[in-house]
């Protein structure tokens, strides 16, 4: 069942025609000892080893000498952008790997970017640690959510800036552009730099738009020009940009950065299902007041070999695809881009997912775990970021500022959710004609299990504890006592799927925190059972995730 090429990938083109709560909190898994992590037995294997080692590399040799000359500067750009997030998630991290003396920990420190396991609800596993900040380092850590929300001050929720501590003891905003200005000014240079060797004049214009977007803090209007660019071969995505690193409040952006290879015609033939998020938007299955805001009809889909990860996208769970911007006014006015990042996901399926279903799909469902199915529902995911509401429908929020830090949970499952019904209506429509239903619907299963080891304070992971609670309870699924194994029961999964969509859907719209906040405590834990389950699966070492060797070395600079 293994893939161990980009075959799959092409078979796709027929079948379509072609990224904490405090209180409360979801339960977290039982509580690992840093003695545990230390020591591996046949019992229990080490916390230290849950990661797969991937080497990052793709096919250059379509590139001109222009461009393979500008990937080793948008590398080092990144390289900045994974030092600005070590300070934002941590602070300094040299004191700390260098008073680590244990290899295998010490790596681990590296790729959690910091003290604390990222896959198991942030526990530490470095002595001393002590619990992580739920405010990073983006707050004070004397700071209460009281003192924070009775602070009278406009732009307190913004993206871009440090809440620190005056000389007085009260509280003042610091820019990014200001507080990380050495390293930014350098970052924006190379990026200056690499748009003179850009044979793309539109990629060419993106990157000076961007230099300028990084030492000011205004990013929608390269965020604009990013969206306008279509042709170009070597792809940058870079800046402050997704906000779950901020557990307290949702609101600050991480830094982060991928280098990407863009397959053009794979790209242009994927882009055809973005024509559809008008009338998919329509078809929502909720009252007319949640799906009153209509998507862009610029937005498109986009496949890429991603060469290099660096931040908030390397730390812990690999991102396998993107939906940007985040923008809201960005999005209502040209839409969003989904860049599916090929090489990777090809080897969560082969590492992961493959062997996850093995284990706990029942055995006549196994045939419906495809790459196929895996890349499509992915995809889906990712533009289905685009439908729904991105405004409380009192008109007084956006929905990321009036759900908090349960935002990012609830719209992973929503995209998550929503991609399934784009599924069902593009088959109806005969979009899709190759391969069943039934493989996105088991895939989606053994999919869920893979999301679910992310951790509690994973949005995804979060949203998946969700959705299994939910699924489960509606009989979607059933589990075979003897076997352990599940399979999906195909007219209970369909309307499951479509009242979790209606749930979720009204949740963002109505922007009721307290109601969302009982949502999350409901259904958002790991019960005994499926804590047994995922049990077997550590058992069984199969990766968690994956860790990447990657730079210019690797791609032979």
């Amino acid at each position: 069942m293994r893939v161990q090429h980009l075959v799959s990938l092409f078979a796709l083109l027929a079948l379509t025609g072609c990224q904490q709560a405090e209180s409360p909190a979801p339960a977290e898994p039982p509580e690992i000892a840093v003695e545990q992590a230390l020591e591996a037995t046949p019992e229990a294997p080490s916390r230290f080893d849950i990661y797969a080692t991937v080497r990052l590399t793709a096919d250059l040799g379509h590139l001109s000498d222009r461009q393979r000359q500008m990937i080793p500067l948008l590398i080092e750009a990144s390289e900045i952008m994974d030092e600005l997030y070590w300070l934002q998630a941590y602070g300094d991290k040299q004191p700390l790997l260098d008073s680590i003396e244990d290899p295998a920990m010490r790596r681990f420190a590296d790729i959690n970017y910091g003290p604390w396991d990222r896959l198991a609800a942030d526990q530490p596993f470095v002595e001393g640690a002590g619990p992580k900040p739920l405010g990073a380092q983006f707050y004070p850590p004397d700071m209460s959510k009281e003192e924070f929300e009775a602070w009278d001050q406009e732009g307190k929720d913004g993206l871009y800036t440090l809440i620190k501590r005056n000389e007085n003891g009260g509280l003042e905003l610091l820019p990014y552009s200001q507080a990380y200005a050495p390293q930014l000014q350098k970052a924006a240079a190379l990026l200056q730099d690499a748009a003179e060797l850009a044979e793309d004049e539109e990629f060419a214009n993106y990157l000076r738009m961007r230099a300028t977007a990084i030492v000011t803090d205004d990013f929608q209007a390269s965020d604009m020009a990013w969206m306008d660019m279509k042709n170009n071969a070597v792809e940058l995505v870079i800046g402050p940009i997704e906000t779950y690193e901020d557990l307290l409040f949702g609101y600050r952006a991480s830094y982060e950065s991928y280098v990407l290879i863009k397959d053009l015609e794979w790209s242009e033939r994927l882009a055809r299902f973005a024509k559809y998020l008008p009338e998919l938007q329509t078809g929502l299955p909720v009252p007319d007041a949640y799906k009153q805001e209509m998507p862009g009809s610029d937005a498109d889909l986009n496949a890429y070999d991603v060469v290099y990860y660096a931040g908030h996208s390397n730390a812990g769970s690999k991102t396998i695809a993107i939906n940007l911007p985040n923008d809201e006014e960005v999005q209502l006015a040209k839409g969003t881009r989904r860049l599916q990042l090929k090489n990777a996901m090809l080897a969560k399926y082969n590492q992961i997912l493959v062997p996850i279903s093995e284990t706990l799909i029942a055995e006549d469902q196994r045939q419906h775990i495809t790459f196929d199915a895996f890349f499509g529902n992915t995809m889906f995911h990712e533009v289905a970021h685009g439908l729904g509401i991105k405004n409380t429908l009192d008109g007084e929020n956006l929905v990321r500022h009036a759900l908090k830090d349960h935002a990012s949970a609830i719209e992973e499952g929503k995209a998550d959710i929503l991609g399934l019904y784009m599924v069902q209506k593009l088959r109806e429509k005969g979009e899709i004609t190759e391969g069943v239903v039934m493989d996105n619907y088991v895939t989606f299963l053994a999919g869920i299990f893979r999301s679910i080891r992310f951790g509690a304070t994973s949005a995804h992971g979060r949203a998946n504890m969700i959705r299994f609670n939910f699924f489960e309870q509606a009989g979607a699924f059933s589990r075979d006592d003897e076997s352990g194994a599940y399979r999906v029961n195909l007219e209970e999964f369909e309307q499951a799927a479509r009242d979790l969509s209606n749930r979720l859907l009204m949740l963002q719209g109505d922007g009721d925190y307290a109601a969302v906040d009982a949502f999350v405590a409901a259904m958002g834990n790991v019960g005994p059972q499926l804590q047994a389950d995922l049990d077997r699966l550590a058992m069984a070492s199969i990766p968690v995730d994956i860790v990447f060797e990657q730079g210019a070395g690797v791609l032979g600079f």
